[in-house]
């Protein structure tokens, strides 16, 4: 009768303990499942190339702490081997990446722009170096990026009086920038003041004439045209006339 007592509080504490931490497991674990952080995946990449007032240089694609670009960090040239400029911008941006020079190079620009090429009656948008053998770099300058710097196959040298690399103003290089980045591309001539030309299209076509002036930024040029004996000045575009 003793037993009987004893044992059946026991059994419905038991069962009253078992139903309490069911309970409790459906309450911990949708908190549990609401709680755990997603995995998201970002991808690698150094950019090395940004803007000359942004005052800041990063990693694209990775979500890290933007790098601050330090004040000692200055603008200086580099000299490379003629038409080796991207490929050289290309190598510099790697090795910056590889030998973690991110807190020491920040900016490599190649200076181009959009011109128009005329070439056999054809309109042709092209990227033109405007100072070709030549890239810009924004660095801390000391031995060791030096050093990097000048082993970047196809750099010959920086720019500098008497061996030391000298830096360019903030000024110059936003007027660089301004310029790569005008909306109205040139047009790349062909043609010469003074130089004798076929007029190939429009009302005076297989007229011969003589260059008088050109306007690069318009694509036009007047051409002195023989007219009745007299020379008459008649403006063309570059795509209507040809050398002779």
């Amino acid at each position: 009768m003793d037993t009987t007592q004893i044992t059946k509080p026991d059994e419905e504490t038991e069962a009253t303990e078992v139903e309490e931490t069911d309970d409790l497991k459906d309450v911990i674990e949708p908190v549990e499942d609401k709680d755990e952080p997603k995995e998201e995946k970002t991808a690698d990449g150094v950019d090395t190339t940004h803007s000359a007032s942004s005052g800041q240089a990063g990693i694209a694609g990775e979500d890290k702490p933007v790098i601050k670009i330090p004040d000692n960090a200055k603008w200086y040239i580099l000299h490379t081997y003629a038409g080796h400029e991207n490929k050289v911008a290309r190598s510099l941006k790697q090795r910056v990446e590889t030998m973690k020079f991110e807190d020491r190079i920040f900016d490599i620009i190649v200076p181009t722009r959009n011109t128009i090429k005329v070439s056999q009656g054809k309109k042709e948008t092209i990227k033109e170096k405007i100072f070709p053998g030549y890239v810009i770099v924004r660095m801390v300058l000391d031995d060791e990026s030096w050093f990097m710097v000048r082993g970047t196959q196809g750099v010959t040298s920086f720019i500098g009086a008497a061996n030391k690399p000298t830096p360019i103003s903030e000024k110059e290089v936003e007027a660089i920038q301004k310029f790569m980045n005008l909306e109205e591309p040139l047009y790349k001539v062909a043609f010469s003041v003074g130089e004798a030309v076929k007029i190939t299209d429009g009302p005076f076509a297989d007229f011969l004439g003589t260059i008088d002036s050109i306007d690069e930024t318009r694509g036009k040029l007047k051409v002195l045209v023989s007219i009745f004996g007299r020379e008459t000045p008649v403006e063309l575009d570059f795509l209507q006339v040809k050398k002779i």
